[in-house]
Protein backbone atom coordinates (compact mmCIF):
# COMPACT_ATOMS: atom_id res chain seq x y z
CA UNK A 1 0.00 0.00 0.00
CA UNK A 2 1.31 3.17 -1.13
CA UNK A 3 0.15 6.83 -1.75
CA UNK A 4 1.26 8.11 -5.24
CA UNK A 5 1.60 11.69 -5.92
CA UNK A 6 -2.10 12.46 -6.63
CA UNK A 7 -2.51 11.76 -3.49
CA UNK A 8 -4.33 8.47 -3.73
CA UNK A 9 -3.80 5.61 -2.49
CA UNK A 10 -2.90 2.06 -4.49
CA UNK A 11 -3.18 -1.48 -2.66
CA UNK A 12 -3.08 -4.95 -3.82
CA UNK A 13 -5.08 -7.63 -2.84
CA UNK A 14 -4.92 -11.51 -2.87
CA UNK A 15 -7.49 -11.77 -6.35
CA UNK A 16 -4.24 -10.05 -7.99
CA UNK A 17 -6.03 -6.45 -8.29
CA UNK A 18 -4.04 -3.64 -7.67
CA UNK A 19 -6.80 -0.49 -6.74
CA UNK A 20 -6.83 3.18 -6.61
CA UNK A 21 -8.88 4.54 -3.57
CA UNK A 22 -9.51 8.48 -3.16
CA UNK A 23 -9.24 8.56 0.32
CA UNK A 24 -11.45 11.44 0.62
CA UNK A 25 -14.50 10.25 -1.64
CA UNK A 26 -14.40 6.70 -0.72
CA UNK A 27 -13.95 6.12 -4.11
CA UNK A 28 -11.98 2.79 -5.51
CA UNK A 29 -11.11 1.52 -8.95
CA UNK A 30 -9.06 -1.54 -10.45
CA UNK A 31 -6.25 -0.02 -12.38
CA UNK A 32 -4.47 -3.44 -13.33
CA UNK A 33 -4.44 -6.92 -12.38
CA UNK A 34 -0.62 -8.59 -12.00
CA UNK A 35 -2.17 -11.18 -12.68
CA UNK A 36 -0.43 -12.74 -9.26
CA UNK A 37 -0.42 -11.66 -5.90
CA UNK A 38 0.86 -7.94 -5.21
CA UNK A 39 2.67 -7.13 -1.97
CA UNK A 40 4.38 -4.08 -1.23
CA UNK A 41 4.12 -0.83 -3.86
CA UNK A 42 6.32 2.43 -4.40
CA UNK A 43 4.99 5.49 -6.38
CA UNK A 44 7.23 7.24 -8.66
CA UNK A 45 6.66 10.97 -9.35
CA UNK A 46 5.67 9.93 -13.30
CA UNK A 47 2.81 7.80 -11.84
CA UNK A 48 4.16 4.79 -12.23
CA UNK A 49 4.12 1.83 -9.80
CA UNK A 50 7.18 -0.80 -8.61
CA UNK A 51 5.47 -3.31 -7.40
CA UNK A 52 6.65 -6.71 -5.28
CA UNK A 53 4.38 -9.72 -6.87
CA UNK A 54 4.81 -12.56 -4.30
CA UNK A 55 4.24 -15.33 -7.48
CA UNK A 56 6.02 -13.07 -10.42
CA UNK A 57 8.48 -11.34 -9.06
CA UNK A 58 9.50 -7.27 -9.19
CA UNK A 59 7.18 -5.60 -11.58
CA UNK A 60 6.68 -2.33 -13.06
CA UNK A 61 3.52 -0.34 -14.14
CA UNK A 62 3.75 2.53 -16.55
CA UNK A 63 1.14 4.31 -14.95
CA UNK A 64 -1.14 3.57 -17.80
CA UNK A 65 -3.04 0.99 -19.68
CA UNK A 66 -3.20 -2.87 -17.82
CA UNK A 67 0.11 -3.91 -18.84
CA UNK A 68 3.29 -4.30 -16.33
CA UNK A 69 6.76 -4.89 -17.22
CA UNK A 70 8.70 -7.97 -15.56
CA UNK A 71 11.94 -6.39 -14.10
CA UNK A 72 13.00 -9.15 -12.16
CA UNK A 73 11.44 -12.56 -11.99
CA UNK A 74 14.73 -14.89 -11.22
CA UNK A 75 18.67 -14.61 -9.54
CA UNK A 76 20.97 -16.89 -11.26
CA UNK A 77 18.07 -18.85 -13.25
CA UNK A 78 16.75 -19.64 -10.01
CA UNK A 79 12.72 -18.07 -9.59
CA UNK A 80 12.43 -15.05 -7.37
CA UNK A 81 9.94 -15.99 -4.52
CA UNK A 82 7.86 -13.86 -2.16
CA UNK A 83 9.25 -10.26 -3.55
CA UNK A 84 8.34 -8.12 -0.64
CA UNK A 85 8.60 -4.54 -0.39
CA UNK A 86 10.54 -2.05 -2.81
CA UNK A 87 11.69 1.60 -3.15
CA UNK A 88 13.32 3.78 -5.29
CA UNK A 89 16.42 6.46 -5.07
CA UNK A 90 14.57 9.11 -7.17
CA UNK A 91 18.33 10.67 -7.58
CA UNK A 92 19.72 7.89 -9.98
CA UNK A 93 16.39 5.25 -10.27
CA UNK A 94 17.93 2.58 -8.36
CA UNK A 95 16.01 0.37 -6.61
CA UNK A 96 16.17 -2.02 -3.49
CA UNK A 97 13.79 -4.50 -2.87
CA UNK A 98 13.13 -7.63 -0.44
CA UNK A 99 12.37 -10.98 -0.70
CA UNK A 100 11.10 -12.60 1.97
CA UNK A 101 12.11 -16.47 1.26
CA UNK A 102 13.75 -18.78 -0.35
CA UNK A 103 11.94 -21.33 0.35
CA UNK A 104 8.08 -21.20 1.55
CA UNK A 105 5.13 -19.15 -0.89
CA UNK A 106 3.48 -16.94 0.76
CA UNK A 107 0.48 -18.93 1.41
CA UNK A 108 2.75 -20.82 3.97
CA UNK A 109 4.56 -18.36 5.14
CA UNK A 110 4.44 -19.41 8.82
CA UNK A 111 6.40 -22.05 7.49
CA UNK A 112 9.53 -19.52 7.12
CA UNK A 113 9.08 -18.37 10.68
CA UNK A 114 8.65 -21.73 12.20
CA UNK A 115 11.82 -23.11 10.39
CA UNK A 116 13.94 -19.84 10.95
CA UNK A 117 16.46 -20.77 8.63
CA UNK A 118 16.96 -17.44 7.43
CA UNK A 119 16.57 -16.83 3.60
CA UNK A 120 15.30 -13.31 3.48
CA UNK A 121 17.66 -11.04 1.22
CA UNK A 122 17.96 -7.37 0.56
CA UNK A 123 18.29 -6.73 -3.40
CA UNK A 124 19.16 -3.87 -5.99
CA UNK A 125 18.27 -3.87 -9.30
CA UNK A 126 20.72 -0.96 -10.94
CA UNK A 127 19.56 1.08 -14.08
CA UNK A 128 21.38 -1.19 -16.33
CA UNK A 129 19.69 -4.71 -15.28
CA UNK A 130 21.78 -5.80 -13.07
CA UNK A 131 20.68 -7.57 -9.72
CA UNK A 132 23.08 -7.68 -6.54
CA UNK A 133 22.15 -9.40 -3.28
CA UNK A 134 22.91 -6.42 -0.76
CA UNK A 135 22.11 -8.60 2.43
CA UNK A 136 21.21 -12.30 2.68
CA UNK A 137 20.31 -14.35 5.54
CA UNK A 138 17.76 -12.28 6.80
CA UNK A 139 14.87 -13.70 8.79
CA UNK A 140 11.64 -13.26 6.61
CA UNK A 141 12.84 -10.19 5.32
CA UNK A 142 10.17 -7.66 4.99
CA UNK A 143 9.25 -4.00 4.99
CA UNK A 144 12.29 -1.79 3.53
CA UNK A 145 12.52 2.26 3.44
CA UNK A 146 14.75 4.89 3.06
CA UNK A 147 16.30 6.59 6.29
CA UNK A 148 15.62 10.82 6.01
CA UNK A 149 18.51 11.62 4.48
CA UNK A 150 18.74 8.48 2.24
CA UNK A 151 22.41 7.21 3.64
CA UNK A 152 20.98 4.11 4.56
CA UNK A 153 17.75 1.88 3.94
CA UNK A 154 16.06 0.83 6.97
CA UNK A 155 14.73 -3.23 6.54
CA UNK A 156 12.55 -5.09 8.54
CA UNK A 157 12.93 -8.83 9.80
CA UNK A 158 10.03 -9.98 10.78
CA UNK A 159 11.33 -13.35 12.19
CA UNK A 160 14.22 -11.89 14.08
CA UNK A 161 11.18 -9.22 15.61
CA UNK A 162 14.21 -6.20 14.60
CA UNK A 163 15.17 -3.33 12.11
CA UNK A 164 18.48 -3.15 10.09
CA UNK A 165 20.24 -0.36 8.89
CA UNK A 166 21.96 -1.17 5.71
CA UNK A 167 24.54 1.56 4.77
CA UNK A 168 24.49 3.44 1.29
CA UNK A 169 26.87 5.83 1.35
CA UNK A 170 29.24 7.33 3.94
CA UNK A 171 32.42 5.51 5.47
CA UNK A 172 29.93 2.85 6.41
CA UNK A 173 28.94 1.94 3.07
CA UNK A 174 28.35 -1.89 2.02
CA UNK A 175 28.01 -2.48 5.89
CA UNK A 176 24.61 -3.77 8.19
CA UNK A 177 23.92 -2.80 11.71
CA UNK A 178 20.54 -3.36 13.69
CA UNK A 179 18.97 -0.31 14.48
CA UNK A 180 16.30 -1.77 16.88
CA UNK A 181 16.22 -5.18 18.14
CA UNK A 182 13.82 -7.45 20.59
CA UNK A 183 10.54 -5.46 19.01
CA UNK A 184 7.30 -6.34 20.97
CA UNK A 185 5.85 -7.31 17.91
CA UNK A 186 6.22 -8.84 14.42
CA UNK A 187 7.37 -6.22 12.20
CA UNK A 188 5.95 -5.89 8.39
CA UNK A 189 5.61 -3.67 6.36
CA UNK A 190 7.90 0.14 6.48
CA UNK A 191 7.71 3.57 5.28
CA UNK A 192 8.86 6.53 5.78
CA UNK A 193 6.42 9.48 6.34
CA UNK A 194 6.39 13.20 5.42
CA UNK A 195 7.17 14.05 9.03
CA UNK A 196 10.81 12.55 8.33
CA UNK A 197 9.44 9.34 10.89
CA UNK A 198 9.98 5.47 9.83
CA UNK A 199 6.59 3.78 10.44
CA UNK A 200 6.37 0.45 11.01
CA UNK A 201 3.50 -1.75 11.46
CA UNK A 202 3.60 -4.19 13.95
CA UNK A 203 1.04 -7.40 12.62
CA UNK A 204 0.73 -8.70 16.39
CA UNK A 205 2.27 -9.23 19.42
CA UNK A 206 4.97 -11.77 19.96
CA UNK A 207 4.02 -15.06 20.40
CA UNK A 208 5.24 -17.20 23.80
CA UNK A 209 5.11 -20.69 21.72
CA UNK A 210 7.52 -19.24 18.69
CA UNK A 211 9.64 -17.19 21.60
CA UNK A 212 10.34 -20.90 23.00
CA UNK A 213 11.24 -22.39 19.37
CA UNK A 214 13.47 -20.33 17.55
CA UNK A 215 16.44 -21.22 20.27
CA UNK A 216 15.73 -24.87 19.87
CA UNK A 217 17.43 -27.11 16.73
CA UNK A 218 15.89 -26.81 13.59
CA UNK A 219 14.71 -30.26 13.60
CA UNK A 220 12.06 -29.40 16.80
CA UNK A 221 11.23 -26.30 14.81
CA UNK A 222 10.15 -28.63 11.75
CA UNK A 223 8.05 -30.98 13.85
CA UNK A 224 5.54 -28.24 15.08
CA UNK A 225 4.62 -27.36 11.14
CA UNK A 226 3.49 -31.38 11.14
CA UNK A 227 0.87 -30.31 13.59
CA UNK A 228 -2.77 -30.15 12.42
CA UNK A 229 -3.77 -26.71 11.48
CA UNK A 230 -6.13 -25.82 14.54
CA UNK A 231 -3.22 -26.11 16.56
CA UNK A 232 -0.73 -23.38 14.92
CA UNK A 233 0.07 -20.20 16.28
CA UNK A 234 -2.29 -18.08 15.25
CA UNK A 235 -1.65 -14.02 15.09
CA UNK A 236 -3.17 -11.89 18.20
CA UNK A 237 -5.96 -9.36 16.58
CA UNK A 238 -4.45 -5.79 17.08
CA UNK A 239 -4.14 -2.67 15.17
CA UNK A 240 -0.09 -1.62 15.93
CA UNK A 241 1.88 0.95 13.94
CA UNK A 242 4.70 2.83 15.78
CA UNK A 243 7.21 5.41 14.52
CA UNK A 244 11.25 6.05 15.41
CA UNK A 245 13.77 8.31 13.95
CA UNK A 246 16.67 7.49 12.00
CA UNK A 247 18.60 6.52 15.19
CA UNK A 248 15.57 4.20 16.11
CA UNK A 249 14.41 6.19 18.95
CA UNK A 250 10.34 5.51 19.50
CA UNK A 251 8.20 8.54 18.76
CA UNK A 252 5.15 6.81 18.31
CA UNK A 253 3.59 3.89 19.14
CA UNK A 254 -0.33 3.48 18.35
CA UNK A 255 -2.11 0.20 19.54
CA UNK A 256 -5.91 -0.40 19.74
CA UNK A 257 -7.60 -3.60 19.85
CA UNK A 258 -8.45 -5.72 16.97
CA UNK A 259 -12.33 -6.19 17.25
CA UNK A 260 -12.51 -3.47 13.93
CA UNK A 261 -9.64 -3.56 12.15
CA UNK A 262 -6.28 -6.01 12.69
CA UNK A 263 -3.56 -7.58 11.02
CA UNK A 264 -1.64 -4.21 10.08
CA UNK A 265 0.78 -4.97 7.04
CA UNK A 266 0.77 -1.63 5.52
CA UNK A 267 1.06 2.05 6.39
CA UNK A 268 1.78 5.66 4.74
CA UNK A 269 1.80 8.85 6.81
CA UNK A 270 1.06 11.98 4.63
CA UNK A 271 1.03 15.37 6.63
CA UNK A 272 -0.37 14.15 10.37
CA UNK A 273 -2.74 11.38 8.62
CA UNK A 274 -2.01 7.10 8.35
CA UNK A 275 -3.25 5.00 5.71
CA UNK A 276 -3.36 1.58 7.02
CA UNK A 277 -3.59 -1.62 4.86
CA UNK A 278 -4.12 -5.23 6.07
CA UNK A 279 -3.99 -8.84 4.30
CA UNK A 280 -7.02 -9.75 6.48
CA UNK A 281 -9.51 -6.68 6.01
CA UNK A 282 -10.91 -5.65 3.23
CA UNK A 283 -10.55 -2.34 3.53
CA UNK A 284 -8.16 0.44 4.21
CA UNK A 285 -7.81 2.29 7.66
CA UNK A 286 -7.40 5.93 7.67
CA UNK A 287 -6.68 8.11 11.17
CA UNK A 288 -4.70 10.91 12.37
CA UNK A 289 -2.08 11.07 14.38
CA UNK A 290 -2.67 11.93 17.96
CA UNK A 291 -1.56 15.62 18.72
Amino acid sequence: MVIGTEGLAYTGIGDGRILRVDLTSGAVETVLNTGGRPLGLCAGSDGSLLICDAHRGLLRWPGTGTEVDVLVDAIEGVPLNMASNVVQDPADGTIYFTASSRRWPLDQWMGDMLEHSGTGRLLRYSPDGTVDTLLDGLHFANGVAFAPDRASLIVAETGAYRLDRYWLRGPKAGTREVLIDNLPGFPDNIALGSDGLIWVTLVSPRNPLLDLLLPQPGLVRKLLWQLPDRLMPRPVRTAWVIAVDQDGTLVHDLQRDGAAYAMVTGVAEAHGTLVLGSLDEAALAVTRIPA
